[in-house]
């Protein structure tokens, strides 16, 4: 089965590959030659997903699906949600996103946080929709190398380590996007 991953982010598609059947092949936006920058103007982390989705089935008439991500954090009433990665500006800088959080978090001892993704699913016109949650915290100052996005200041529950510090494979196996890839799993065996 051939299924486009409507994103041109290639940390997510190395992310996504590592957990995806193999009898699935991975196409990009890049592979389509889908160039252009596709709209995300919906008030959800879902609406978003969708808006993706539709939009390459419906203008390359590929089934596909997309994700969208959001880190949001209790005591900054759910921010940054939608606007994850343009947090800091539309440069989408990963370094001045995570200092505005901490700068931002800098005297609440609350840092309680939960990575929402929601992937959108779109096969012969059919929507589908699956969500995976990461509660953790935010620690106060960034750790490790690995990963992306705001991974060097998110501990997830029960481990005293951030997802920059471990591998690829362990946090696939308890991240919010690697819970929803499971569950996207499951549901693209069972058809």
């Amino acid at each position: 089965m051939q299924l486009v991953f409507a994103t041109n982010n290639k940390n997510k598609i190395k992310e996504i590959k590592n957990l995806l059947e193999h009898s699935i092949e991975l196409l990009s936006l890049e592979n389509i030659k889908c160039f252009e920058e596709i709209p995300e103007t919906s008030e959800t982390i879902a609406g978003n997903a969708l808006q993706k989705a539709q939009y390459v089935y419906k203008k390359y008439g590929y089934n596909c699906f997309a994700d969208d991500t959001g880190l949001e954090i209790e005591s900054l009433n759910g921010d940054p949600g939608i606007y994850s990665a343009r947090y800091a500006g539309g440069q989408r800088d990963s370094n001045d996103n995570i200092d505005k959080v901490l700068v931002n978090l800098k005297k609440i001892p609350n840092r309680n946080a939960q990575f929402k993704t929601v992937i959108a699913l779109i096969i012969n016109g059919k929507e589908t929709l699956f969500e995976g949650i990461a509660k953790g915290t935010i620690t106060t100052t960034k750790s490790g190398s690995e990963g992306f996005g705001y991974d060097p200041i998110f501990k997830p529950e029960g481990f005293n380590v951030t997802f920059s510090e471990m591998s690829l494979d362990e946090k696939s196996k308890i991240s919010h996007r690697g819970k929803a890839v499971q569950k996207l799993t499951k549901h693209l065996t069972s058809l």
